[in-house]
Protein backbone atom coordinates (compact mmCIF):
# COMPACT_ATOMS: atom_id res chain seq x y z
CA UNK A 1 0.00 0.00 0.00
CA UNK A 2 1.24 3.48 -0.86
CA UNK A 3 2.05 5.95 1.90
CA UNK A 4 -0.77 8.32 2.90
CA UNK A 5 -0.97 11.58 0.99
CA UNK A 6 0.25 14.64 2.87
CA UNK A 7 -1.81 17.83 2.73
CA UNK A 8 -0.41 21.01 4.25
CA UNK A 9 -3.16 23.18 5.71
CA UNK A 10 -2.48 26.93 5.64
CA UNK A 11 -3.94 28.66 8.71
CA UNK A 12 -3.46 32.22 7.50
CA UNK A 13 -7.06 32.92 6.52
CA UNK A 14 -7.10 34.67 3.16
CA UNK A 15 -3.58 36.06 3.56
CA UNK A 16 -1.71 35.28 0.31
CA UNK A 17 1.67 35.42 2.07
CA UNK A 18 0.77 32.50 4.33
CA UNK A 19 -0.50 30.48 1.37
CA UNK A 20 2.66 31.25 -0.60
CA UNK A 21 4.85 29.81 2.16
CA UNK A 22 2.62 26.72 2.29
CA UNK A 23 3.13 26.18 -1.45
CA UNK A 24 6.90 26.65 -1.03
CA UNK A 25 6.90 24.02 1.71
CA UNK A 26 4.90 21.71 -0.58
CA UNK A 27 7.46 22.14 -3.35
CA UNK A 28 10.30 21.52 -0.90
CA UNK A 29 8.70 18.29 0.31
CA UNK A 30 8.16 17.15 -3.26
CA UNK A 31 11.87 17.58 -3.90
CA UNK A 32 12.89 15.82 -0.69
CA UNK A 33 10.26 13.06 -0.87
CA UNK A 34 9.30 12.65 -4.55
CA UNK A 35 7.62 9.33 -3.79
CA UNK A 36 5.14 11.05 -1.45
CA UNK A 37 1.93 12.64 -2.75
CA UNK A 38 2.03 16.16 -1.31
CA UNK A 39 -0.45 19.03 -1.62
CA UNK A 40 -1.06 22.37 0.08
CA UNK A 41 -4.37 24.14 0.56
CA UNK A 42 -6.16 26.85 2.49
CA UNK A 43 -9.27 26.91 4.66
CA UNK A 44 -10.84 29.66 2.53
CA UNK A 45 -13.30 29.13 -0.25
CA UNK A 46 -11.76 28.91 -3.68
CA UNK A 47 -9.85 26.51 -5.92
CA UNK A 48 -7.07 26.15 -3.34
CA UNK A 49 -9.44 25.04 -0.55
CA UNK A 50 -8.30 21.81 1.07
CA UNK A 51 -11.66 20.16 0.36
CA UNK A 52 -11.25 20.78 -3.37
CA UNK A 53 -7.93 18.96 -3.20
CA UNK A 54 -8.98 15.92 -1.22
CA UNK A 55 -12.29 15.41 -3.02
CA UNK A 56 -10.27 14.24 -6.03
CA UNK A 57 -8.42 11.57 -4.06
CA UNK A 58 -10.86 8.65 -4.67
CA UNK A 59 -10.51 9.09 -8.43
CA UNK A 60 -6.72 8.97 -7.99
CA UNK A 61 -6.94 5.76 -5.94
CA UNK A 62 -5.60 7.57 -2.86
CA UNK A 63 -6.91 5.71 0.17
CA UNK A 64 -5.30 7.59 3.08
CA UNK A 65 -4.44 11.19 3.85
CA UNK A 66 -2.77 13.10 6.68
CA UNK A 67 -3.56 16.78 7.17
CA UNK A 68 -0.68 18.82 8.64
CA UNK A 69 -1.72 22.25 10.01
CA UNK A 70 0.94 24.93 9.60
CA UNK A 71 0.75 26.74 12.92
CA UNK A 72 3.33 27.59 15.58
CA UNK A 73 0.92 28.64 18.35
CA UNK A 74 -0.66 25.33 19.45
CA UNK A 75 1.37 22.32 20.54
CA UNK A 76 -1.34 19.71 21.06
CA UNK A 77 -4.80 20.95 20.08
CA UNK A 78 -5.67 21.84 16.50
CA UNK A 79 -7.71 24.93 15.70
CA UNK A 80 -11.47 24.41 15.54
CA UNK A 81 -11.41 25.01 11.77
CA UNK A 82 -8.99 22.10 11.29
CA UNK A 83 -11.10 19.77 13.42
CA UNK A 84 -14.21 20.79 11.46
CA UNK A 85 -12.37 20.14 8.20
CA UNK A 86 -11.33 16.68 9.39
CA UNK A 87 -14.89 15.75 10.36
CA UNK A 88 -16.25 17.05 7.06
CA UNK A 89 -13.66 15.11 5.06
CA UNK A 90 -14.45 11.87 6.88
CA UNK A 91 -18.17 12.40 6.34
CA UNK A 92 -18.13 13.43 2.68
CA UNK A 93 -15.30 11.20 1.45
CA UNK A 94 -15.76 7.81 3.17
CA UNK A 95 -13.55 6.03 0.64
CA UNK A 96 -10.50 7.83 2.04
CA UNK A 97 -9.21 7.46 5.59
CA UNK A 98 -8.12 10.74 7.17
CA UNK A 99 -5.99 11.81 10.12
CA UNK A 100 -4.76 15.20 11.26
CA UNK A 101 -1.33 15.62 12.79
CA UNK A 102 -0.79 17.74 15.84
CA UNK A 103 0.32 21.32 15.14
CA UNK A 104 3.93 22.18 14.39
CA UNK A 105 4.09 24.20 17.60
CA UNK A 106 6.95 26.38 18.93
CA UNK A 107 9.61 23.68 18.62
CA UNK A 108 13.16 24.36 19.79
CA UNK A 109 14.64 23.84 16.30
CA UNK A 110 12.76 26.93 15.12
CA UNK A 111 14.86 29.09 17.46
CA UNK A 112 17.86 28.35 15.26
CA UNK A 113 16.04 29.87 12.29
CA UNK A 114 14.86 32.88 14.32
CA UNK A 115 18.47 33.38 15.44
CA UNK A 116 19.78 33.28 11.86
CA UNK A 117 17.09 35.68 10.62
CA UNK A 118 17.80 38.11 13.47
CA UNK A 119 21.55 38.05 12.86
CA UNK A 120 20.89 39.11 9.27
CA UNK A 121 18.61 41.91 10.46
CA UNK A 122 21.23 43.13 12.95
CA UNK A 123 23.93 43.19 10.27
CA UNK A 124 21.60 45.13 7.97
CA UNK A 125 20.91 47.63 10.79
CA UNK A 126 24.66 48.00 11.52
CA UNK A 127 23.96 47.09 15.13
CA UNK A 128 27.02 47.20 17.39
CA UNK A 129 25.33 46.67 20.76
CA UNK A 130 22.42 44.59 22.04
CA UNK A 131 21.08 44.36 25.59
CA UNK A 132 17.52 43.02 25.26
CA UNK A 133 15.44 40.59 23.20
CA UNK A 134 11.77 40.12 22.40
CA UNK A 135 10.43 36.86 21.00
CA UNK A 136 7.37 37.83 18.99
CA UNK A 137 4.70 35.25 18.10
CA UNK A 138 1.51 35.57 16.08
CA UNK A 139 -0.88 34.62 18.88
CA UNK A 140 -1.38 32.63 22.02
CA UNK A 141 -2.17 28.96 21.71
CA UNK A 142 -3.24 26.00 23.80
CA UNK A 143 -1.87 25.51 27.32
CA UNK A 144 1.05 23.39 26.16
CA UNK A 145 1.84 25.78 23.30
CA UNK A 146 1.95 28.77 25.64
CA UNK A 147 4.17 26.89 28.07
CA UNK A 148 6.55 25.92 25.26
CA UNK A 149 6.66 29.48 23.94
CA UNK A 150 7.65 30.73 27.40
CA UNK A 151 10.28 28.00 27.55
CA UNK A 152 11.69 29.00 24.16
CA UNK A 153 11.99 32.58 25.43
CA UNK A 154 13.96 31.36 28.46
CA UNK A 155 16.18 29.19 26.26
CA UNK A 156 16.87 32.07 23.90
CA UNK A 157 17.62 34.33 26.86
CA UNK A 158 20.06 31.83 28.35
CA UNK A 159 21.75 31.23 24.99
CA UNK A 160 22.49 34.93 24.45
CA UNK A 161 22.80 35.85 28.14
CA UNK A 162 20.29 38.63 27.60
CA UNK A 163 16.83 39.24 29.06
CA UNK A 164 14.07 38.10 26.72
CA UNK A 165 10.33 38.80 26.91
CA UNK A 166 7.64 37.04 24.90
CA UNK A 167 5.12 39.08 22.89
CA UNK A 168 2.02 37.99 20.99
CA UNK A 169 -0.06 39.59 18.27
CA UNK A 170 -3.45 39.03 19.91
CA UNK A 171 -4.95 40.49 23.08
CA UNK A 172 -4.13 37.54 25.34
CA UNK A 173 -0.61 38.54 26.30
CA UNK A 174 1.95 41.31 26.12
CA UNK A 175 2.14 43.10 22.79
CA UNK A 176 5.53 43.74 21.22
CA UNK A 177 5.23 47.37 22.32
CA UNK A 178 4.59 46.36 25.93
CA UNK A 179 7.48 43.91 25.86
CA UNK A 180 9.86 46.59 24.59
CA UNK A 181 8.62 49.09 27.20
CA UNK A 182 9.11 46.48 29.91
CA UNK A 183 12.73 46.00 28.88
CA UNK A 184 13.23 49.75 28.71
CA UNK A 185 11.95 50.05 32.27
CA UNK A 186 14.84 47.74 33.21
CA UNK A 187 17.32 50.13 31.63
CA UNK A 188 17.67 48.26 28.34
CA UNK A 189 18.11 50.49 25.31
CA UNK A 190 19.29 48.28 22.44
CA UNK A 191 16.44 45.85 21.89
CA UNK A 192 15.93 43.46 18.97
CA UNK A 193 12.86 41.40 18.07
CA UNK A 194 12.94 37.81 16.86
CA UNK A 195 9.85 36.78 14.87
CA UNK A 196 8.31 33.36 15.42
CA UNK A 197 6.08 33.80 12.37
CA UNK A 198 5.81 31.45 9.42
CA UNK A 199 5.09 34.15 6.83
CA UNK A 200 5.04 37.96 6.48
CA UNK A 201 1.32 38.15 7.19
CA UNK A 202 -0.62 41.29 8.07
CA UNK A 203 -0.14 40.43 11.74
CA UNK A 204 3.62 40.17 11.26
CA UNK A 205 3.76 43.50 9.43
CA UNK A 206 1.73 45.17 12.19
CA UNK A 207 4.04 43.76 14.89
CA UNK A 208 7.12 44.81 12.93
CA UNK A 209 5.91 48.39 12.51
CA UNK A 210 4.91 48.56 16.17
CA UNK A 211 8.33 47.30 17.25
CA UNK A 212 10.16 49.97 15.27
CA UNK A 213 7.76 52.64 16.49
CA UNK A 214 8.68 51.76 20.08
CA UNK A 215 12.39 51.79 19.42
CA UNK A 216 13.47 48.30 18.36
CA UNK A 217 16.80 48.42 16.54
CA UNK A 218 16.06 45.33 14.42
CA UNK A 219 13.22 42.92 13.67
CA UNK A 220 13.88 39.55 12.07
CA UNK A 221 12.12 38.29 8.97
CA UNK A 222 9.62 35.40 9.35
CA UNK A 223 10.88 31.82 9.39
CA UNK A 224 9.47 30.95 5.97
CA UNK A 225 9.96 27.59 4.20
CA UNK A 226 13.17 26.74 6.08
CA UNK A 227 14.57 23.22 6.10
CA UNK A 228 13.82 23.01 9.83
CA UNK A 229 10.13 23.54 9.06
CA UNK A 230 10.21 20.85 6.36
CA UNK A 231 11.72 18.38 8.83
CA UNK A 232 9.11 19.29 11.42
CA UNK A 233 6.26 18.87 8.92
CA UNK A 234 7.49 15.42 7.92
CA UNK A 235 7.92 14.37 11.55
CA UNK A 236 4.32 15.39 12.33
CA UNK A 237 3.09 13.59 9.21
CA UNK A 238 4.96 10.36 10.00
CA UNK A 239 3.63 10.24 13.56
CA UNK A 240 0.02 10.91 12.47
CA UNK A 241 0.28 8.34 9.65
CA UNK A 242 0.87 5.67 12.31
CA UNK A 243 -2.73 6.20 13.46
CA UNK A 244 -3.91 5.04 10.04
CA UNK A 245 -2.17 1.68 10.28
CA UNK A 246 -4.60 -1.22 10.48
CA UNK A 247 -3.35 -4.25 12.40
CA UNK A 248 -6.41 -6.35 11.66
CA UNK A 249 -8.29 -5.06 14.69
CA UNK A 250 -8.60 -1.41 13.64
CA UNK A 251 -6.16 1.46 13.56
CA UNK A 252 -3.57 2.08 16.22
CA UNK A 253 -5.64 4.92 17.64
CA UNK A 254 -8.76 2.71 17.80
CA UNK A 255 -6.79 -0.06 19.50
CA UNK A 256 -5.55 2.34 22.17
CA UNK A 257 -9.07 3.65 22.69
CA UNK A 258 -10.42 0.12 23.16
CA UNK A 259 -7.65 -0.69 25.61
CA UNK A 260 -8.46 2.43 27.63
CA UNK A 261 -12.12 1.39 27.76
CA UNK A 262 -11.11 -2.05 29.07
CA UNK A 263 -8.90 -0.51 31.74
CA UNK A 264 -11.71 1.88 32.68
CA UNK A 265 -14.11 -0.99 33.15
Amino acid sequence: MAAPALVLVSLGGNDPQQAAVAYSLRDGLRRLKPELITHAGTLDRGPAHVMNIIESFPSQDIEECVLVPLGFHNAVENDAEVEALLLKAKSLIPDVRFAASRPLGPESTLLQVVDARLRSALVHAHCLELDGLVLSAERTGDIRGNALLARRSRQWSAHHRLPCITAVGDDNGLSVAQAIMSLRSQGRRHIAVGSLFLAPTECYQAQRELAFRFGAIAVSEPIGPAREVLDLVFARYAFAAFDLLDFGFGTAAEAVERQLRVVGE
